[in-house]
């Protein structure tokens, strides 16, 4: 049976035919599984969770006030409104193209982890009976926005989608000079347009309200209530900026070799050491009140980054 198990682990991992596998080689290939079962368990974890969000958000807030969200949600919620088909049915039928989609475009396990989220979604409206907590419009579509969007990231979070939009947003992009935003906006521009014509205006409107709601939840779900910068500097004091970073901030450095061009007194030829480095935005005052004090005249550029891994950016600065 051990024999089994150690083939079983190791049977994407090179060794001999006809050769057991060696104890490290089976630790190593146990070591690895263990890693994969557990980032799956959490994968699933948030997608489960973030279903139940999303059916709290619909059920609760805006389906029973008839408001609609974008992308092919909006589209299930605006053609069940007026041709009374069921929604868990049409929220599954409407996204079978975009699965496949994801499938050739993205690959299989976003496939299946996408077709889960979706039927799990589709069965939680159909099935669970949440409660209506409110029927002021402005907090349905603040709080059913937010609720929709926290599920729809958490399933982003876990490697899967509950709307078939961004697939079909990516896959366009490929094909044209558009974004993918603006992909997003036409599609919801039609989207809205259409629930303004069947619906009412006021309807679509809070609607729209609701949507962007969703979509800044669904930004700080996947973003985190961090907001990472890339800072490089470049500075005649280098060294000692370095060694502010790593020791009083407690921050990783990355020292690139350059070469000066030119600067306020004009051609100025010569090699500098340029820094960059990672921190949050919440860190940026105490960084720039750090660089002041070393070198006023130190040349900053800072810029955005979605996320980070590895490194030293999540540990605690030393003071």
């Amino acid at each position: 049976m051990n024999s089994l198990l150690r083939r079983l682990l190791t049977y994407n991992i090179p060794h001999k035919p006809h050769e057991e596998p060696s104890a490290y080689v089976a630790a190593k290939a146990f070591y690895r599984f263990r890693l994969l079962a557990r980032r799956e368990a959490i994968n699933m974890m948030l997608i489960t969770v973030g279903i139940f969000s999303a059916g709290f958000g619909l059920k609760s807030f805006l389906l029973p006030n008839n408001f609609i969200d974008g992308g092919v949600t909006g589209i299930s919620l605006l053609t069940s409104a007026v041709s009374g088909l069921p929604l868990p049915l049409l929220i599954v039928l409407l996204n079978i193209p975009f699965i496949l989609l994801g499938y050739s475009q993205i690959g299989k396990n976003f496939a299946i982890k996408t077709t889960l989220a979706i039927i799990g979604l589709a069965l939680c409206v159909a099935g669970i009976h949440y409660p209506v907590l409110t029927s002021d419009k402005l907090l349905v579509s603040v709080f059913g926005g937010f609720f929709l969007g926290a599920g729809i990231g958490l399933a982003v979070r876990g490697g899967g989608v509950m709307d078939g939009t961004e697939v079909m947003a990516l896959y366009i992009s490929k094909k044209t000079g558009l974004t993918i935003g603006d992909v997003i906006l036409i599609l919801n521009i039609i989207i809205f347009s259409f629930a303004a014509w069947l619906l009412s205006l006021e309807t679509a409107l809070y609607s729209i309200l609701a949507y962007l709601s969703a979509s800044k939840t669904i930004d700080f779900i996947i973003e985190g209530v961090e907001e990472y910068l890339g800072v490089t500097i470049v500075s005649a004091k280098s060294e000692e900026i370095r060694k502010m970073l790593t020791e009083t901030m407690g921050r990783g450095v990355t020292v690139y070799k350059g070469t000066r061009g030119f600067g306020k007194t004009g051609h100025k030829l010569g090699d500098i050491d340029i820094l960059y480095s990672v921190v949050t935005r919440l860190e940026i005052a105490r960084l720039n009140s750090e660089i002041e004090k070393i070198d006023p005249a130190a040349f900053v550029v800072m810029n955005s980054i979605k996320d980070t891994r590895g490194g030293m950016i999540k540990k605690r600065p030393l003071h």
